[in-house]
């Protein structure tokens, strides 16, 4: 199994979206590189926090790959767009891939240079490393 994370607006549609693809194991919901570790939604809707709201996602390689998935996420997301998806506005809406395992980095950082050729405007889509461990696995938040 393996897991990435992403960012795309409201967590609530982009969970919806993923857990209908095949190769998806499971998803969750959750605040994620933020300066806090329990985040209140009030608190990261005002962006006091600098959380984005994330979705985890848990998935079968040999069903689905990082590759796929990357395809589906920038099929609804605006990669241009800083800060805001569709209506929803500010920091904890920004757009981001945080991933778990650095040899996803060349598979994400491929597609979204592929991604690039198809706009004029910069891609502005955070691509950063997530660590987990003990004291740090309130790098996502169940609510």
């Amino acid at each position: 199994m393996s897991v990435i994370y992403l960012a795309g607006g409201c967590f609530w549609g982009v969970q919806k979206y993923f857990d209908q693809f095949e190769g998806i194991i499971k998803t969750t919901v959750g605040y994620a590189n933020g300066r806090t570790e329990n985040p209140k939604y009030e608190d990261v809707k005002a962006g006091k926090t600098g959380h984005v709201e994330t979705v985890k996602i848990e998935y079968d390689e040999s069903l689905r790959s990082l590759n796929q998935i990357l395809d589906d996420y920038y099929k609804i997301i605006d990669p241009t767009s800083l800060n805001k998806q569709g209506e929803d506005e500010g920091i904890s809406y920004r757009t981001g891939i945080y991933y778990t395992n650095e040899s996803d980095l060349e598979i994400i950082q491929n597609k979204t240079n592929e991604i690039q050729k198809n706009y004029q405007e910069k891609v502005v889509v955070e691509i950063n490393h997530s660590i987990i461990s003990m004291k740090q696995r309130s790098i996502i938040k169940n609510i």
